[in-house]
């Protein structure tokens, strides 16, 4: 992938020697959907064996710093045709700079460039930058006939690991 400079920071493909450097960009990025009440659980992070998965079909990108430091994430998952995003994080201090929208630019040009379907995730109904940021990309809530076994099985290990229901929602940009 070609990298996206971005003045102080670069969205760029993760390297190998990055994936342990990856939860805890994770579980700093949940406090803030803890703070916003989207979480009440502890924080985890993603097995390694999704991140290594997400690394060999090109689909983990990193924003990094001047210094090539990874401080934002987002790897994806091909599933039924399509580019899933399993997770997307940016740690507290550099959100709200538009790199989480970077990351998922790169996830959506890494997809139509492999003829993906499209790109589905899971996320929260509530949270601003949740479901309304994914909204203003081109992404819509998928409601229960509209949504591939796929997501709906996804969801469903969500709600048994905690999630709200009332809160939770599959989303889709189709190609």
């Amino acid at each position: 992938m070609t990298e996206i400079e971005q003045g102080a920071w670069t969205i760029r493909s993760a390297r190998a020697d990055e994936l342990h450097l990856l939860a805890t960009i994770e579980i700093d990025a949940f406090w803030a959907l803890h703070e916003a009440g989207a979480v009440a659980c502890e924080p985890t992070s993603l097995p390694l064996e999704v991140l290594e998965q997400s690394l060999a079909q090109d689909l983990l990108f990193v924003a990094v710093d001047g210094n090539d430091r990874p401080f934002g994430f987002l790897a994806g998952i091909r599933k039924d045709g399509s580019v899933h995003i399993a997770e997307l994080d940016v740690v507290r201090r550099w959100q709200k700079r538009g790199v989480g929208r970077r990351l998922m630019e790169a996830a959506i040009e890494a997809a139509r460039a492999q003829d993906a379907a499209g790109v589905t995730l899971t996320t929260d109904r509530q949270v601003a930058f949740n479901a309304p940021f994914y909204a203003s990309m081109g992404f819509r809530i998928l409601d229960d006939e509209d949504r591939p076994a796929v997501l709906t099985q996804i969801l469903e290990n969500e709600l048994a690991h905690g999630a709200d229901p009332a809160r939770r929602v599959a989303m889709a940009l189709r190609f």
